[in-house]
């Protein structure tokens, strides 16, 4: 509720936090773009197991370079879900299946335990998003109106797993990826948001 107000608000362009993010990287992909459209609860079918990936806004955005997909995953206090370890400790064929195309996915042999799952394969779809609809570049956008320290600590965490390197403004590259490049971003979202409450559609 508290994203759906937060890009509402923002009518036909990003969230300010997220527009002010992807132009301080200075990277040619991320700058001036301009938003198309965003989707709420965007699925996304990954193999193995049966359950689609949810993304929480999938923003479809272009600047002159081309297109680029962003996959926001909104947080207030809640947090990422199960470890690796966890995931591991009772799995399934179906969901080993899963976790083995999720890593070749992300080009990584075995991400560590400590590693939140909701964070790989949520950026497992940005990438998947991605290619589906030609574009340039993929983004995994977390947009935090939360205070738990402890969130940043596993973004932080599953972005040294990736190898990803800091660009200016704190979005992350991970050099690896070419079609489309991959970036992984934090940004805080306006506290105004965690009170407002969206009119009813019925």
């Amino acid at each position: 509720m508290t994203a759906a107000a937060s890009w509402e608000h923002a009518s036909d362009s990003f969230p300010v936090e997220i527009g002010a993010l992807l132009d301080a990287s200075l990277d040619e992909d991320l700058e001036g773009l301009r938003l198309l459209i965003a989707i709420p609860e965007w699925e996304v079918s990954l193999e193995g197991g049966v359950t689609a990936s949810h993304t929480d806004v999938l923003a479809l955005a272009r600047n002159d370079r081309g297109l680029c997909v962003i996959g926001v995953e909104a947080k207030v206090d809640e947090d990422f879900g199960p470890l690796l370890k966890e995931k591991r400790a009772e799995v399934s064929s179906g969901q080993q299946d899963r976790l083995n195309y999720l890593h070749s996915l992300l080009g990584v042999t075995k991400l560590e335990d400590s590693v939140r799952y909701q964070l790989v394969h949520r950026t497992a779809s940005a990438l998947l998003a991605a290619r589906e609809f030609h574009a340039r570049t993929a983004v995994m956008m977390v947009q935090s109106f939360g205070k738990r320290a402890s969130l940043r600590g596993d973004f932080d965490a599953f972005c040294r797993a990736m190898n990803a390197e800091d660009l200016p403004g704190g979005i992350r590259v991970v050099r690896s990826f070419r079609q489309p490049r991959l970036f992984l971003g934090w940004c805080i979202g306006d506290s105004q948001f965690l009170e407002v409450k969206l009119a009813s559609a019925v």
